[in-house]
C-alpha cells in the first residue's frame, strides 16, 4: 500500500502554466493575514520571472503547493546579503533586471504547503524542485530569507538566540531551519528587518481578532516578534526577522 509521500506529483512553473497563477495565489496556507506583498510587485514579478514561480499538482489537477523565487545578481559574499531580508531582495531583483546585471542566483521567498496535504511532506520535495530550476537556469546558488516555522511560539526571544538552539545530532532544533539543513544549506545569519508591515488599529484589529487599545508590544497570533502598537498615533508596526541560508547548487 503506498503512503501520501509516495503518490506521484507534478511541478510547473508558471511560465508553462499561466492559467494556475490564481489558483496558485489562493491556495490556502498558514500564512498569518498580516503578511501581505505588494499586489502590484507580485505581478511584476510574476510576469516578468514567471518560469521561478512553481506550483505542484497532485494527481487531479489541484494545486497543493507553491514556491515563489526571484533571480538576483549576487557576488557570493555573506555581508552582502541584505538585512531587509524579504523586502530587500524584492527590491534588489527590480533593480538588477532593469540594469541588467547578470542574474546568477535564485532566491527562494516562500514555499507553502496547503494545510490539508501537510501529510504528504511536502516542503522538503518543492524545495528540491525548486533548487531544480535554479540549476536549470544555470545559477550556482540559492538563498533564501526563511522564516523559521517554530519561532512564533517564542517571539520575545531573539532571532539570534533562537537559530543558536539545536539539537542533540547537532541539526537546528526549528523545523523548517533542519528542513534547509538537510537539503544542504547553510545557515548564514539573521535578517532583523526582514519584512516591515504597518497599518492603522483597525487594520490590525481585523487581522489580528485583537483590541490593541493599549500602547506597547503586543504578541499577536503566528508573528515572530512582538507588534509595536501606537494608540496615540493610531498605528501599529510589525518588523519581521527572518533567517538567511545559502544552498550551493553544483551538481553532483
Amino acid at each position: 500500500m503506498s503512503s501520501a509521500t509516495d503518490i506521484p506529483l507534478k511541478v510547473a512553473s508558471l511560465a508553462e502554466r499561466p492559467d494556475l497563477e490564481e489558483a496558485m495565489l489562493t491556495m490556502d496556507s498558514t500564512w498569518p493575514a498580516y503578511i501581505r506583498p505588494d499586489p502590484v510587485l507580485v505581478h511584476w514579478v510574476f510576469e516578468r520571472h514567471a518560469r521561478f514561480q512553481l506550483v505542484v499538482l497532485d494527481e487531479e489537477e489541484r494545486v497543493v503547493a507553491r514556491a515563489a523565487s526571484v533571480p538576483v545578481s549576487w557576488d557570493g559574499t555573506d555581508a552582502s546579503l541584505p538585512d531587509t531580508g524579504w523586502d530587500g531582495i524584492l527590491r534588489q531583483c527590480v533593480e538588477d533586471t532593469y540594469r541588467g546585471a547578470p542574474l546568477n542566483t535564485l532566491c527562494a521567498l516562500e514555499i507553502a504547503v496547503d494545510p490539508h496535504h501537510k501529510a504528504r511532506r511536502l516542503s522538503g520535495r518543492v524545495l528540491d524542485a525548486l533548487k531544480e530550476a535554479g540549476r536549470g537556469a544555470g545559477h550556482g546558488d540559492m538563498i533564501a530569507p526563511v522564516r523559521p516555522s517554530g519561532k512564533h511560539a517564542r517571539p520575545r526571544l531573539s532571532m539570534e538566540e533562537y537559530v543558536r538552539h539545536t539539537r542533540e545530532d547537532g541539526l537546528p532544533d526549528d523545523p523548517w531551519l533542519r528542513v534547509h539543513v538537510r537539503s544542504g544549506a547553510r545557515v548564514v545569519k539573521v535578517c532583523p528587518v526582514s519584512m516591515t508591515i504597518s497599518g492603522s488599529l483597525d487594520q490590525w484589529r481585523g487581522w489580528t481578532g485583537l483590541p490593541l487599545d493599549r500602547s506597547g508590544t503586543v504578541d499577536v497570533p503566528g508573528a515572530l516578534s512582538p507588534l509595536r502598537v501606537d494608540t496615540g498615533h493610531d498605528h501599529a508596526v510589525y518588523i519581521e526577522p527572518n533567517v538567511w541560508v545559502h544552498h550551493p547548487l553544483a551538481r553532483t
